[in-house]
């Protein structure tokens, strides 16, 4: 049985986003979607969540953009002296190896991610990281101690699959130099987290066989996702995507993914992919069905 995961990342971003997300959910192919619980629009984002019954909704564990949910003087190491998170995976990565990340404070701020999405009456499907960074070490043990701890049945893998991120690179290129870039950060996740499966599966979480996306993550193509349905493995894969369309928020805000959401829009909800998927057979699920199966 071929079963896809098609996941809008940024739930809560802006409202254009939250928008975007519910419109690829009802009449395209996103089955799931992951929650930014600092997100501008996050109050925007949970209503919408609960007015779309077919969309699971996970936690994007975040410490790179935005201010902390939990009190910024227990994580004093995570923000910066305007308080809000200071970079991305490669500067967290080296604050770490310079032991000024405390991985404690890092533990107290996703619990309070968590808790904030659980209190607004969310049940989890599974966690994943803004910009990955639960898949850096010592990071990825704590996401599975929370999804543990908080009886959330899945995380992310974000170990993406050579062969399917060839074939979902079919199409044209407009900036190619980027989407080799983030090739190699794809290649630098397996090297940083090639055990995650197997230690996500001595703790009892359930992950998904395969993943794709990041090489492609604002350069997604019509031809790619087709040749991706047509070469999809036995098993489950999650497709991350990130859909949604320009608002004045999105704009002021510090994300590169603009227009390119709005062109994934077009792309997820395509009658052509819609039918190409009921073609070949593949079933789409969110994460929540796939912990069922495990």
């Amino acid at each position: 049985m071929k079963s896809l995961i098609v996941n809008a990342d940024d739930l809560g971003w802006t409202e254009g986003v939250n928008r975007g997300i519910a419109e690829a959910n009802r009449n395209g192919i996103v089955t799931s979607t992951s929650l930014l619980a600092n997100g501008a629009a996050f109050a925007l984002g949970v209503e919408m969540a609960r007015t779309s019954p077919a969309l699971g909704v996970g936690v994007h564990l975040n410490l790179s953009d935005g201010p902390p949910v939990a009190p910024r003087e227990l994580v004093t190491s995570l923000v910066n002296d305007k308080g809000n998170f200071q970079g991305g995976p490669e500067n967290l990565l080296m604050r770490m190896g310079r032991r000024r990340l405390s991985l404690k404070e890092v533990e107290i701020e996703w619990e309070a991610q968590v808790e904030k999405v659980w209190a607004a009456g969310i049940l989890p499907t599974h966690l994943d990281g803004h910009k990955h960074v639960h898949m850096l070490p010592g990071l990825f043990e704590i996401a599975l101690r929370l999804a543990k701890r908080r009886g959330i049945g899945a995380v992310r893998v974000a170990l993406e699959e050579s062969s399917l991120r060839a074939a979902l690179s079919a199409g044209a290129q407009k900036r190619g130099s980027l989407v080799m870039r983030q090739g190699v950060q794809a290649r630098g996740l397996k090297l940083l987290a090639r055990d995650a499966r197997e230690m996500a599966e001595h703790a009892g979480i359930a992950t998904a066989d395969y993943f794709c996306g990041i090489a492609q993550t604002g350069e997604l193509t019509r031809e790619g996702v087709m040749q991706l349905m047509k070469n999809l493995p036995e098993g489950t894969t999650e497709l991350m995507c990130h859909p949604g369309y320009v608002d004045a928020d999105l704009e002021k805000s510090a994300t590169r993914l603009q227009k390119s959401r709005e062109m994934e829009m077009a792309i997820l909800t395509s009658t052509e992919i819609r039918n190409l998927v009921a073609s070949q057979g593949i079933r789409l699920i969110d994460y929540g069905f796939a912990t069922q199966e495990a």
